[in-house]
């Protein structure tokens, strides 16, 4: 909205040391943003009026050219003879292309020497033949506007010829852009700027809308309201004899154009004004284009409408609209029809000004993607008491500059109900900000917004406030929004910004120091954290090759996802992994090893529906006991994905290729580091390799799954052959708080290995846990080295080296008491899975 700064001050009495920058700062400070401040007028050199004498249309050229003969005050009766130039010419000839204005209208002339806006210098110079002793000026090249199509015509009478171009039209002035709060629909207006104004400079404020409205004589015109919820209040005043060509009186035109609107005829500019300085849109029907009575109602199915902007509109039946006999003629609260449009020929207007509802103005002019003026204010709520005002604003500013004649009756249907009072704490405020304020600050301000306060004694004997809102204030409903007035008109840089202290004792939980753990622990392990996209398509499982009944496809939908193919919030952390890993591929990177801590949505098989216990009071305890119990499973996952070389290849020799194993590490090193050993088994889950794949368990509880993608996912998917993922429930594995100190021992180990000779289906895993059960306490750590399969062990048979590493805790161990161990080992492997020493 745009505002100049001449039409604020005229309601309010600051004195001259108040800037215009002042102006600015004060908007911020009551939260109204300030998109800038645009100085207007700043012409330097001769800028006069002048008075078109002749017109001569020229010939010849390609668009049209006109050279005209303007008195510019050269004609003036000079004070005595010797004062008398006679090589001066009566006028001064202009070349001008703008065809809007006829002989004895009265323009703007800039004179050789003058300076406009942007620096554009005037001089005399010869063009299509003539020479052009200046320039007519249009509002834009004037400052005051971006309408640049005609030349500015100034009502016949405004001045003489030869008078300051500057003063006449008050030129100088600061014009204000500014972005209010969608909340503080009163701020689109002068009059509610002003009154904001007058709160940050505490100085007396003239309310525009104080006028004495007469009582009304009857109806202007018969009105039915069918729809009292679309439609409250709905007034109408009848101007009559109107003069259809009076011109609109410069200060009325200056205003708006100054407000980034362009003038159009008397009629149309008055109710423009009205609205811009007390903020309530009015409506002008002709009065010979109405038929029979006005009804207010919803639009019927198939209905349509012509709007000023020569639109044809099918309506929706949400729609409120304003009908005659003829059918609907007004969008009510968005835009005008065409049927009973303000034309140059009419003289009989009814001015129209209703109270609607915000809502289905609203829903209106997103649904028609017509986001008129009217509109923009209606749907922030109007002042429901300024409809009879602004309709005898309007009539009497018609009456004076068109000479119309305002009928005795008003028609005023439909009633809207007082504002409620609020009562709260005289405290409230300075508890909720920490801040102590002055005696009576809640009470000053709470007034100064035009609240009607009593104070008085609560039930507990504390002092408490009651406050009944303005009429023009339908955002304050509850105690918290007084509050929020008497912080903002005190302005927020008052209260101060002050840390609270942490308590002593608290710190991370040790599922948090778990976390953060686990994140580290991988990223040294060489894995880049990424944070994928919680949201995925339905497609997405059909990519993963996961069954019809599998869990993973029972997944929450989102309302309103951001991107309207992604609505599910997703039950595992792979598509997002693996969706980045494309995107790394896509850019060139072939070795990529990734990981993401995140937590998915897993809903139980007869998830509820959330229950909607509305805002008007606290949940009751049965309520939030139904939200709880509607929130599904939100497990915290570990997944990894890798592909590519490990290792690099390099001078020093040949790389090593990532694969199955190495995800299989990483979910030993997430054990590793959350204090629990992960036992490993063979599985058959998608989207894994059926032959590749881990399953992952903690205490005999699976966990998760580790392995290589099976290769129509791969192919699917576009990726390289071989990539590998892990994941995890992070929450599954028990949490151990520890600290571990690290245990030095004094004594050297005996290291031993062992070969042993199995058949092809016994795990490595499965021999490991035999060879530790049978070596007993003595043994530190057994890890596998070696795998071999060929004619030398016999077919279905396979070969697992070992390597064991013994230690006692008190003494320094034989060999032969480590050897005796490993043959302890070696005992009991055989015993369970029929293994023999490899010769």
């Amino acid at each position: 909205m745009k505002v100049p700064a001449s039409w604020l001050r005229e309601h309010l009495e600051l004195g001259e040391d108040v800037t215009n920058d002042d102006i600015a700062n004060a908007f911020v400070n009551l939260g109204i943003e300030v998109e800038g401040v645009e100085a207007v007028g700043e012409i330097t050199g001769p800028l006069v009026i002048g008075r078109v004498v002749e017109i001569e249309e020229l010939t010849g050229f390609k668009k049209p050219i006109r050279y005209c003969r303007v008195d510019v005050g050269g004609t003036e009766e000079a004070e005595s003879a010797e004062d008398i130039d006679p090589t001066k010419p009566p006028t001064n000839g202009i070349v001008c292309g703008a065809t809007n204005f006829a002989e004895g209208d009265l323009v703007v002339v800039a004179l050789p020497g003058a300076v406009l806006p942007g620096g554009f210098a005037i001089s005399a110079r010869k063009t299509y033949g003539h020479v052009s002793e200046g320039m007519i000026c249009s509002v834009r090249e004037l400052g005051i506007g971006e309408d640049h199509g005609g030349i500015l015509v100034l009502p016949s009478g405004t001045a003489d010829p030869g008078d300051d171009a500057r003063e006449v039209l008050d030129l100088v002035d600061a014009v204000f852009e500014l972005t209010p709060t969608p909340d503080l629909g009163h701020t689109l207006s002068v009059r509610g700027l002003a009154r904001e104004l007058a709160c940050a400079f505490d100085v007396p404020y003239g309310d525009p809308a104080n006028v004495d409205v007469p009582e009304g004589e009857g109806d202007a015109w018969p009105v039915r309201i069918e729809d009292p919820q679309g439609c409250r209040r709905f007034v109408l005043r009848r101007v009559t004899n109107l003069d259809a060509g009076a011109p609109t009186p410069w200060w009325i035109q200056r205003r708006l154009l100054l407000a980034g609107m362009r003038p159009i005829s008397l009629a149309v500019d008055v109710t423009n004004y009205v609205m811009l300085e007390l903020g309530h849109p009015l409506h002008a029907f002709d009065t010979n284009s109405v038929q029979g009575d006005l009804v207010i109602r919803r639009a019927k199915p198939g209905e349509t409408l012509t709007t000023l902007d020569d639109v044809e509109r099918t309506l929706d039946p949400d729609d409120v609209v304003i009908a005659d006999d003829s059918g609907v003629i007004s969008l009510a609260g968005t835009m005008g029809g065409a049927g009973t449009e303000i034309h140059g020929e009419s003289t009989d207007v009814l001015l129209e000004a209703a109270h609607w509802d915000p809502g289905s103005i609203s829903r209106t002019a997103r649904r028609h993607n017509l986001f008129s003026e009217a509109a923009r204010r209606f749907e922030r709520f109007t002042d429901p008491e300024l409809c009879a005002v602004a309709v005898e604003v309007a009539a009497r500013l018609l009456r004076r500059y068109g000479d119309g004649s305002i009928r005795p009756g008003r028609t005023d249907e439909g009633r809207v109900e007082a504002p409620l009072p609020i009562t709260m704490p005289i405290s409230l405020p300075d508890r909720v900000a920490g801040v102590r304020f002055d005696r009576g600050v809640t009470v000053r301000r709470l007034t100064q917004i035009g609240c009607k306060v009593a104070v008085g004694t609560g039930d507990d004997g504390t002092a408490v406030v009651t406050a009944v809102p303005p009429s023009w204030r339908g955002d304050l409903s509850q105690a918290a929004d007084l509050v929020e007035e008497v912080l903002r008109l005190e302005g927020y840089d008052t209260i101060p910004s002050v840390l609270p202290a942490a308590p002593a004792g608290r710190g991370l939980t040790a599922a948090q120091r778990r976390r953060r753990s686990v994140s580290r622990t991988l990223a040294e392990a060489g894995y880049v954290e990424v944070l994928p996209f919680p949201f995925v398509p339905a497609t997405v499982w059909d990519d993963l090759g996961l069954s019809d009944d599998d869990p993973r496809r029972h997944s929450v939908p989102v309302l309103n996802p951001l991107e309207s193919d992604k609505n599910q919030l997703t039950t595992t952390l792979l598509p997002g992994l693996l969706d980045v890993l494309q995107r790394n591929l896509s850019r060139g990177f072939r070795d990529v090893a990734l990981y993401h801590v995140g937590q998915v949505v897993r809903p139980g098989p007869e998830q509820i529906g959330a229950p909607d216990p509305g805002v008007e009071q606290r949940p009751s305890d049965e309520e939030l006991a139904a939200l709880e119990q509607a929130v599904p499973d939100q497990p915290l996952h570990v997944a990894v994905v890798l592909t590519g070389e490990l290792r690099r290849s390099g001078w020093w020799g040949k790389g090593e290729p990532a694969m199955w194993a190495d995800a299989v590490q990483a979910a030993r090193l997430v054990g590793a580091v959350s204090g629990v050993e992960i036992d490993i088994e063979s599985a058959d889950v998608m989207p894994w390799h059926p032959g590749r794949c881990a399953r992952l368990l903690v205490e005999g509880r699976t966990i998760g799954y580790a392995g290589e993608l099976h290769p129509k996912v791969v192919e699917k998917l576009g990726l390289p052959k071989r990539t590998a993922v892990m994941e995890l429930n992070l929450d599954a594995i028990p949490v151990v708080d520890r600290r571990p100190a690290p245990s030095i021992s004094p004594f050297p180990p005996v290291l031993l290995d062992v070969a042993l000779v199995v058949d092809d289906e016994v795990s490595a895993a499965d021999l490991a846990a035999a060879l530790r059960d049978g070596a007993g306490e003595l043994v530190e750590d057994i890890a596998l080295f070696d795998l071999y399969a060929g004619e030398q062990i016999g077919e279905g048979k396979r070969s697992l080296a070992y390597a064991m590493r013994f230690r006692a805790p008190d003494r320094t161990l034989t060999v032969e008491e480590a050897t005796k161990a490993r043959d302890a080992a070696v005992a009991v492997a055989g015993e369970r899975f029929g293994a023999v020493l490899r010769a």
